[in-house]
């Protein structure tokens, strides 16, 4: 068996960047739209608006794909780095769910992609470095303010939007079901100021940003 030497490890993850950014992900499941499919007409406004939340969301998920690769890249057991790639396959899926819906509405994706990409996975390393119970703490505590985020798009998402309020009634519990695995793996409560001012603060950043770009 190969064993990959730095210049492989970073070519590959240049390489799942690009996938990332640019290619439209397969996806296991189908997307919790598709039965609702064509439901309700939008009005332009709503339409215009519910493509700009589902812009965040897909932004939202290409920085997830950053922090669980940078995070099973650093991890320092194989149970821990399994179990942060299972989470990225998921998140893959939500991309490929977002990006459907964001070509539905006629909008396009975030042009700061690549930057919410590349940051999370600066921060990813960062979190798995310090070892995987802070690893695993960043993880409950970036899906708990994920879940909160959702919540508050299942109020501005119109209401008869049932294609889009079911995409993201779906991604809520996979990112709570994240959430709830990292507490039971032995996740460490992260320190307040990391709680409470950077990670609201970068995602306010991040979301304001997307919205409207």
């Amino acid at each position: 068996m190969r064993v990959f030497n730095a210049f492989d490890r970073l070519i590959n993850e240049v390489d799942a960047s690009l996938r990332t950014l640019f290619v439209k992900p397969a996806t296991m499941r189908p997307s919790p739209a598709e039965q609702h499919k064509n439901a309700i007409d939008l009005t332009n406004a709503e339409r215009i608006n519910a493509g700009r939340l589902m812009r965040v969301n897909h932004s939202g998920e290409v920085a997830a794909q950053g922090l669980y690769r940078a995070q099973a890249l650093t991890a320092r057991t194989p149970e821990i780095r399994a179990q942060m790639q299972h989470s990225s396959d998921e998140e893959n899926e939500h991309l490929n769910w977002c990006e459907t819906r964001i070509d539905a509405l006629g909008t396009h994706k975030s042009y700061l992609n690549p930057l919410w990409y590349w940051g999370s996975f600066a921060i990813g390393s960062i979190a798995g470095k310090a070892g995987d119970r802070w690893s695993l703490g960043f993880v409950k505590e970036t899906e708990d303010q994920v879940v909160r985020h959702l919540n508050q798009h299942l109020t501005q998402l119109p209401a008869n939007d049932i294609e889009d309020l079911a995409v993201v009634k779906k991604m809520k519990a996979d990112e709570q079901h994240h959430a709830n695995v990292a507490a039971s793996s032995g996740a460490s409560r992260l320190p307040l100021i990391v709680r409470k001012v950077f990670m609201p603060v970068t995602a306010k950043v991040m979301t304001t940003l997307s919205y409207r770009l």
